[in-house]
């Protein structure tokens, strides 16, 4: 890596996640402890509280029908975005109300999967690919627009995303770096190039075919955290030389795989980290500079159908199902899932 690389990237490493939310001290082991709930580990149905609406369970939200999502994101709010397979369109609408409307409408070629929302822009920012080509888009949640399009040399599989105070920095499922995408003031994009961090250290190296980095989030301390679709497990990066050590986790059947993660305070949420119906539920902790995490059980509902990513509104887990496998993707239904976390 050349010095400038090296010096950007330490300086948008020493940022916190903007708009990060408080710590929560724990959750409700009647709910996600596998040993004293297996049916929330095992998926059976249980009927519980809406965070936001007492004595009321909230509801699957509809998409459209050939929508092939992938990605999901919140914000302000209960407003969420979902990104297409299908034509790269972003849905929004209400979680509350169900609703659904095209922000971003589709084009030819072209495919999302992570999205994130920036409560200081208020923009969109989305990866994926036209074509072959690979893409990072910033759109206006508002209008629709698109605000900044940076094509990323060299890349795959973008796959997932998180937006920093300085930067965005995002997964490429086939080739071992992270891509980061530097902001400016306020989270507005800058118009720079993109510079690379590669994976090092413990990181289990990709054969370039099968699915290796997947779900990102930031840490506390400015480090990401990664999980790894091909052989499962939870990865911390430093951001400042991207080598690469493997959190320990304790407890439960252990984390083999992952799409999507969502963080909230201590708390990590792994799309399909130990099954494929379910939201493996962690938590991490750090001593000494070293972090570790303790498996808490899994969130599962029987309406789960392959969910790939996850976003959180107050006390529940929006999980979209991707369902992949299901025959006549470009016809098939496609829902939002409701998971009350506590």
């Amino acid at each position: 890596m050349d010095k400038p690389t090296r010096t950007a990237l330490r300086r948008l490493s020493r940022r916190s996640l903007a708009g990060a939310v408080t710590a929560v001290l724990g959750l409700s082991t009647g709910l996600l402890l596998a040993t004293t709930s297996p049916a929330v580990a095992h998926g059976d149905h249980h009927r519980h509280q809406h965070g936001h609406h007492a004595g009321h369970r909230a509801q699957e939200v509809a998409l459209p029908d050939g929508l092939r999502p992938e990605g999901i994101t919140s914000g302000p709010g209960s407003r969420y975005f979902v990104g297409s397979l299908a034509d790269g369109r972003i849905v929004t609408g209400d979680l509350r109300t169900g609703s659904s409307a095209t922000l971003l409408p589709g084009a030819a070629g072209r495919q999302l999967r992570g999205l994130y929302w920036d409560s200081r822009s208020n923009l969109v920012w989305a990866v994926g690919n036209v074509a072959a080509e690979a893409h990072i888009w910033a759109v206006d949640a508002r209008r629709g627009t698109v605000r900044q399009d940076t094509v990323v040399p060299g890349a795959r599989f973008l796959n997932d995303l998180v937006v920093t105070r300085d930067a965005v920095w995002a997964t490429d499922s086939r080739v071992d770096r992270l891509t980061v995408l530097g902001l400016g003031r306020h989270g507005t994009p800058t118009g720079t190039a993109p510079v690379f961090l590669p994976l090092t250290g413990d990181w289990p190296a990709g054969d370039g075919v099968a699915n290796n980095a997947n779900g990102i989030r930031q840490l506390k301390d400015g480090s990401a955290i990664l999980n790894n679709s091909r052989v499962g497990g939870l990865w911390r990066v430093d951001p400042d030389s991207g080598i690469v050590t493997q959190v320990p986790v304790s407890g439960g059947p252990g984390i083999i795989g992952g799409d999507g993660l969502e963080l909230d305070g201590r708390t990590l949420y792994n799309v399909r980290g130990s099954g494929q119906a379910e939201v493996s539920v962690l938590t991490l902790a750090r001593r000494h500079g070293t972090w570790t995490a303790t498996w808490r059980g899994a969130l599962s509902d029987p309406r789960l159908d392959v969910p790939s990513t996850a976003t959180l509104v107050g006390r529940t887990l929006w999980a979209v199902n991707a369902r992949f496998g299901v025959a006549s993707p470009d016809t098939a239904p496609y829902w939002i899932t409701p998971l009350p976390t506590r």
